[in-house]
């Protein structure tokens, strides 16, 4: 299971502590003129050692296409692309090797395939999604040209907490700060814990929110190929990744359905500059629109032109730099003591990989809908 996507297809490779991470690309249009600049950026927001909350692994984690590309143009075969890994300390891992490290995949892995890289955790390693933020920055671009846009930020670390809904947001200063929070104020807070939490040799979770703008209405395929719902299994493909909710969510379980219903405003006319940026919903061409959008922009596994915006809950990071009491391949209790370059909270680096997890999402359910015209 190591390929995402059904027409806009990403079959990824590579370990931790191998010789390099990649992926092939298929199904992706011909004729799309790529932005490598914008490719090589969207890397740059995952990578390690970007600032002083994350890992202080150092890769420059850059991008070399093997194919489906010529002269800047996809031209509909596979793109094929690596990343080489160049900063393993492979030797911290030594002591792991007969070891189960408490809530990692390490026991999982042995007792399904019987044996395992150790090294970094080998393929369960966050280190994977490179490929991912590869495809998704391709995928995005291909989303500009049609008006969608994917936008995602950290919303919660921890006890603190982003209050202001998205739609007051000023998304321009979520690159400001390295945790990624919209509000720069909360987002002092947030470096502030994780820090501590850094100090203590410990970890902390979070909430990532994700907002994806201007998807036309149509998308989604019921019963079984509801776009909510393979957003929220991209979603929880991702490392570290326990939660997933759309719309209102969890927070709207203890209203009243006459608050959350999302009532129908009549159709746009021709001079109604405010709702002229909606797209028709009709066969007639008139523009509907709703007066809040509770449903998350998914109504019956389908867009409805509104945002679609959901939240994504991750755990702490598993790896903690302080004694732990576990257990070996034998069963002999034992102390571990983890050694290496860790992140203390995997927010920051998890937005653009939420971006592209939801773009590749999304563009495939458009280009499904669009083989159906």
């Amino acid at each position: 299971m190591n390929t995402f996507g059904t027409i806009f297809r990403l079959t990824s490779f590579g370990e931790s502590h191998g010789e390099a991470i990649g992926g092939v690309i298929d199904g992706c249009p011909a004729g799309v003129l790529l932005d490598f600049d914008f490719i090589q950026s969207e890397l740059d927001r995952r990578k390690p050692g970007q600032s002083d909350i994350t890992t202080t692994r150092k890769e420059a984690d850059k991008v070399e296409f093997l194919s489906g590309i010529f002269e800047g143009r996809t031209t509909g075969t596979p793109i094929g692309f690596i990343i080489r890994n160049s900063n393993q300390h492979s030797s911290d891992y030594h002591n792991l090797k007969d070891v189960f490290r408490p809530s990692h995949a390490d026991y999982t892995y042995f007792q399904k395939y019987g044996h395992r890289d150790y090294r970094g955790g080998g393929r369960s390693s966050a280190r994977e999604t490179i490929s991912r933020v590869v495809a998704g920055a391709i995928a995005k671009q291909i989303l500009k040209e049609e008006g969608i846009s994917i936008t995602a930020y950290t919303s919660q670390v921890g006890a603190i907490h982003l209050d202001t809904f998205y739609t007051e947001l000023d998304f321009s200063n979520i690159e400001k700060t390295p945790v990624r929070c919209p509000d720069l104020a909360v987002a002092e807070k947030m470096i502030e814990i994780i820090h501590q939490i850094k100090a203590e040799g410990d970890t902390i979770g979070g909430v990532v929110t994700c907002v994806c703008q201007g998807v036309p209405v149509g998308l989604g395929n019921p019963v079984f190929g509801k776009l909510h719902a393979a957003l929220g299994s991209a979603m929880l493909s991702i490392n570290a990744a326990k939660g997933f909710d759309y719309g209102m969510g969890f927070n709207g379980v203890h209203q009243r359905g006459s608050e959350l219903n999302d009532l129908f405003l009549p159709p746009a006319s021709a001079n109604d500059e405010d709702l002229s940026f909606l797209p028709p919903a009709s066969a007639d061409g008139k523009k509907f629109k709703t007066k809040t959008n509770h449903s998350g922009g998914v109504q019956g596994g389908i867009s409805n032109g509104e945002d679609i915006y959901f939240r994504v809950a991750f755990k702490p990071v598993a790896t903690l730099l302080q004694p732990q009491p576990t257990i070996d391949k034998e069963g002999n209790e034992t102390l571990l003591q983890v050694k290496g370059r860790h992140d203390p909270c995997v927010l920051p680096r998890a937005v653009p990989i939420v971006e592209a997890m939801a773009a590749m999402t999304v563009l495939d359910f458009w280009l499904l809908a669009s083989s159906h015209e």
